[in-house]
């Protein structure tokens, strides 16, 4: 059965403070099945986990901080309050700058890890282009997947994976069971500040990715940074593509 298909909130950030129910019910009238979130403005964590559930929109993920030192209360207790176990939390660019700066994230991350485990949460590690790029004779995913706890997952962002240089399918093959969620975005991967379109519109080849994801993938989770077109409607025809294309689900 083809994975659920959800929409990372960060997508509709602009509409969300001027409407937060109006925008989440709109989602869930589209078919989405679920809704990836971090922070809210203007509602609680336990205003939206009662709008989520009462709407049917599962949570399958929480993008967060790290949870070390002062980000650790917020960080667990926004996942707890979603009834979340999976935190997802992104990289700085200038990590990357080489092996041994890539092994101090890393080292960091682990840290996280156990502090993460001691909460019964566990961590995923969501990349932008630069991870995907070389770090002196080696890439910067194959450090990653050597040097992480090999119990942190990879949430594959597949667009950024194309547009640092690296096909998708192959990156999403090489992380194989690391990578239950997929971040789905699409437009024309030359460079990062170009804006995108609805999925199934640019240059991702997305039946690639999920013959390569076998059956590893649990959520589809569309995101789009910026749009060249109504974001709503992006929104839309991205959920119409996948699911269309038998290569994810709605609701029910």
């Amino acid at each position: 059965m083809a994975p659920p298909i959800a929409v990372q909130l960060y997508t509709v950030r602009d509409l969300l403070p001027g409407d937060f129910a109006g925008t989440v019910k709109g989602i869930a009238q589209i078919g989405y099945a679920g809704v990836e979130t971090g922070g809210f403005q203007g509602v609680t964590t336990q205003e939206a986990a009662r709008l989520f559930a009462d709407l049917g929109l599962k949570v399958p993920s929480v993008h967060a901080a790290l949870p070390l030192g002062d980000q650790e209360k917020p960080t667990v207790e926004l996942a707890q309050g979603l009834g979340v176990h999976r935190v997802v939390v992104s990289t700085p660019r200038d990590a990357f700058a080489s092996a041994q700066t890539v092994r101090a994230l890393c080292d960091t991350w682990n840290q996280a890890q156990a502090v993460a485990q001691r909460h019964g949460l566990e961590l995923h590690l969501h990349n932008h282009w630069w991870e995907f790029k070389p770090v002196g004779d080696r890439n910067g995913l194959d450090l990653l997947l050597e040097y992480l706890d090999p119990q942190i997952g990879i949430q594959v962002d597949t667009y950024w994976a194309q547009t640092g240089g690296y096909d998708p399918a192959a990156a999403v093959k090489k992380v194989g069971s690391r990578a239950p969620l997929l971040h789905i975005k699409d437009g024309p991967c030359d460079k990062p500040e170009s804006p995108m379109v609805a999925v199934g519109q640019g240059k991702v080849d997305f039946p690639a990715i999920m013959k390569a994801a076998g059956t590893h993938t649990e959520w589809l989770i569309v995101e789009l940074d910026r749009c060249a077109t109504d974001m709503m409607v992006a929104v839309e025809q991205s959920y119409q593509y996948l699911a269309g294309q038998g290569l994810g689900r709605g609701r029910g």
